[in-house]
């Protein structure tokens, strides 16, 4: 005699558990995959903000070059900035890189220029 014949029509619990092992499977990789593309999405907003920051502040040492370091105004106060000049090999030119920081990401951007004399 078969379930439907003896009124026994439902779901067995070995049944359920295996539905549930899926179901587990699939939420543990689906948290995983949106973690992982959340530390991505991270990263690049990183590096976007940090390089514009990093152009700007090489653009202002452009012309008065000086070493320095701080903070981004509001609001980007959780930058922070090192500015460093340093001779280049040849006569002339100076060597202007912006370290850009946030947490424990760092961006370095450099550029070469005509010293004045």
């Amino acid at each position: 005699m078969d379930r439907e014949q003896r009124g026994d029509s439902g779901f067995t619990l070995l049944e359920i558990m295996i539905a549930l092992a899926i179901v587990s499977g699939l939420l543990v990789t689906l948290i995983y995959t949106l973690n992982y593309n959340l530390g991505i999405a991270q990263r690049h907003e990183f590096v976007t903000v940090a390089t514009i920051l990093g152009r700007n502040k090489l653009t202002e040492l452009k012309d008065t070059p000086v070493s320095s370091e701080g903070n981004f105004p509001d609001p980007n106060a959780d930058y922070r900035f090192r500015a460093e000049v340093k001779p280049f090999t040849f006569p002339g030119i100076s060597e202007i890189s912006v370290t850009v920081t946030s947490g424990t990401e760092e961006l370095k951007l450099s550029r070469l220029v005509e010293t004045k004399q």
